[in-house]
């Protein structure tokens, strides 16, 4: 199903995001794609084209408000993309890389990179963990949402960040106090700034900072 442009800037309005008509029709090639893949692989359990464009889009592109996006970044399991490859529709000039170890999720991120012309877009197939190992210090912003467990996952994100880069998660008010509470790294690692409320919820916030040291 394609959303039209009036329908997609309407319900962006309350995340303020002034979209121009190449970027919805990115995000209305997008969703088409997302419906039509989530009947055969598991990528999202929110299946209404409207609440794809709120909670995944708009939700995930809500950070280009707060802040300017800019160099390279990277994204932790990226599933479906978001918040991501969706980052890239409001700032074109990121340089992207998609980690996503499972390889019918890649095979989707592909054939939305190709469909809605994305370039500088890289999908790799590595766990945080080991792509660490390579790639430290590369990073201005790293992002991640959904991710089941921060243990070993945290302290890999963080080393891939440049020493004045950011990192951004996606997380519910509860999550981001039981991380504090049960992660030491969460605290030890990363000082954050005061979090980012989303519009249109009660809890769902962006946390973000900068590298400890």
């Amino acid at each position: 199903m394609f959303l039209s442009t009036d329908q997609i800037r309407r319900l962006s309005l309350p995340f303020d995001l002034d979209l121009y008509a190449h970027q919805t029709h990115q995000i209305s090639t997008w969703t088409a794609l997302l419906i039509k893949w989530n009947a055969k692989i598991n990528l999202t359990t929110i299946t209404k084209p409207e609440e794809i464009i709120v909670r995944h889009f708009a939700e995930s592109m809500y950070l280009s408000k707060a802040q300017e996006l800019r160099g390279r970044l990277l994204d932790v399991g990226s599933g479906a993309g978001f918040p991501g490859l969706a980052l890239r529709i409001t700032n074109p000039e990121l340089q992207v890389v998609l980690l996503e170890p499972v390889a019918k999720k890649r095979a989707f991120l592909k054939e939305v990179i190709r469909e809605c012309g994305f370039e500088s877009v890289e999908v790799r197939g590595e766990r945080i963990e080991e792509y660490c190992r390579s790639h430290s210090g590369e990073f201005g912003l790293v992002t991640a949402r959904a991710l089941g467990s921060f243990d070993s996952t945290l302290p890999a994100m963080v080393r891939c960040l440049r020493v004045d880069g950011e990192l951004c998660l996606w997380l519910t008010r509860s999550e981001a106090e039981n991380l504090s509470a049960q992660t030491p790294a969460f605290n030890r690692l990363v000082k954050w700034c005061e979090p980012i409320s989303v519009p249109l919820s009660r809890d769902r916030e962006i946390w973000h900072g900068k590298p400890v040291g």
